[in-house]
């Protein structure tokens, strides 16, 4: 059974995909699993690679969602994207990480979405 927790991230993975197209992202892959971990959504945008992390929280009393992102995490995320990296035909391509936060929970209000272009980096 799914816990509460997974499904707040499922349902802010979709938002999060739905938000990075209106900004004119274009989704490739969703839930990409790595040997390093999963990739929670891969996309392009302006001609990069982008690997996007997506932090979703109910409310920001135990703080902001980006704020959740522990450096063993931003090391998952970099190491899987460089697996993914050395798996496509253009392993020469730029490419950067970003983050979406959201705050808000599923069917209930407004949210708040915020996106963090090139947030972590080697």
């Amino acid at each position: 059974m799914t816990g509460h927790n997974q499904r707040v991230g499922k349902w802010g993975e979709k938002v999060a995909a739905s938000h990075l197209q209106t900004l004119g992202y274009t989704i490739v892959e969703v839930n990409h699993r790595t040997p390093f971990g999963e990739l929670d959504i891969i996309a392009r945008e302006d001609g990069m690679l982008v690997f996007v992390e997506v932090k979703t929280r109910t409310t920001t009393a135990l703080g902001n969602p980006e704020g959740s992102i522990t450096s063993s995490k931003q090391q998952h995320i970099i190491n899987s994207a460089l697996h993914y990296i050395s798996t496509i035909d253009t392993p020469d391509e730029d490419w950067r990480v970003d983050v979406v936060a959201i705050t808000g929970k599923p069917g209930k209000g407004a949210l708040d979405i915020q996106v963090f272009p090139n947030a972590i980096y080697l």
